[in-house]
């Protein structure tokens, strides 16, 4: 029984459409390639540069007979594809995959804050209320705390200035909790001097400034009026001249 084969080639072949019977092998199918095609490799099975296969599924073997590339008994016709063979390389190509997910797996991120859930809210919103309700919540104790701070605060002082919580003084020391009087009538005097000579130059240098506005303003408004004059009697001598 005779089967029609449908070779589709590669450039620059053509596709090719042949009759042989249907116990034909690949290999033998093969040899018939060659004659129509003499730039076509050498038929050489155990290494074969070029191989048929159907469209679909794996690469037969090269002894794979036709009638079992068909369908069912009522097709006559098997289409072929003539495709190169890919060698295989040296290997290591799958720890080349490990080590390029492993640095995928490392560019991770957590950073979902521009996700947003079923009801269309930011994820960052959602964590900014709940920090913003666990704040107000916690505004009590934070302040007790604050308040149990400045209390503490204020007992370690008066425990240094040596008065009990009444007020009263309950120190062994003679000077703890008592007003001291300065008597250096020298420093006194020079702390005088010193606050009259600086109320003295302020004053000073106040009034001078209110002359210098007072002058400036004088000059200026000498100067306007002798504008003025001169002015009107430009005006004279011209209206004299008509």
């Amino acid at each position: 029984m005779a089967t029609t084969v449908l070779v589709s080639a590669f450039p620059p072949f053509n596709t090719l459409t042949v009759s042989v019977p249907s116990d034909t092998s690949l290999i033998d199918l093969y040899d018939l390639l060659t004659e129509r095609y003499p730039q076509l490799p050498s038929n050489d099975s155990n290494n074969l540069d070029l191989v048929l296969s159907p469209h679909s599924g794996p690469i037969p073997p090269a002894d794979t007979r036709l009638y079992s590339l068909l369908g069912n008994g009522r097709e006559s016709l098997v289409s072929l594809r003539l495709i190169p063979r890919v060698r295989g390389g040296k290997g290591g190509f799958g720890s080349q995959l490990r080590a390029a997910g492993g640095r995928m797996s490392s560019q991770k991120t957590s950073n979902n804050d521009s996700c947003r859930d079923l009801s269309g809210r930011r994820l960052s919103t959602i964590k900014e209320a709940k920090k913003l309700a666990e704040y107000i919540e916690s505004e009590p104790a934070r302040k007790k705390a604050q308040q149990e701070a400045q209390r503490a605060k204020l007992e370690a002082l008066e425990k240094k200035l040596g008065m009990n919580k009444d007020g009263s003084g309950g120190s062994t020391d003679p000077l703890a909790g008592k007003k001291h009087r300065l008597e250096d009538t020298e420093y006194l005097e020079q702390t005088k001097d010193l606050v009259d000579n600086v109320k003295s130059a302020v004053s000073v240098g106040t009034l001078s400034s209110l002359l210098i506005q007072s002058y400036i303003e004088l000059t200026k408004r000498h100067s306007y009026v002798e504008e003025k004059e001169e002015s009107e009697n430009d005006t004279q001598s011209s209206n004299g001249g008509d």
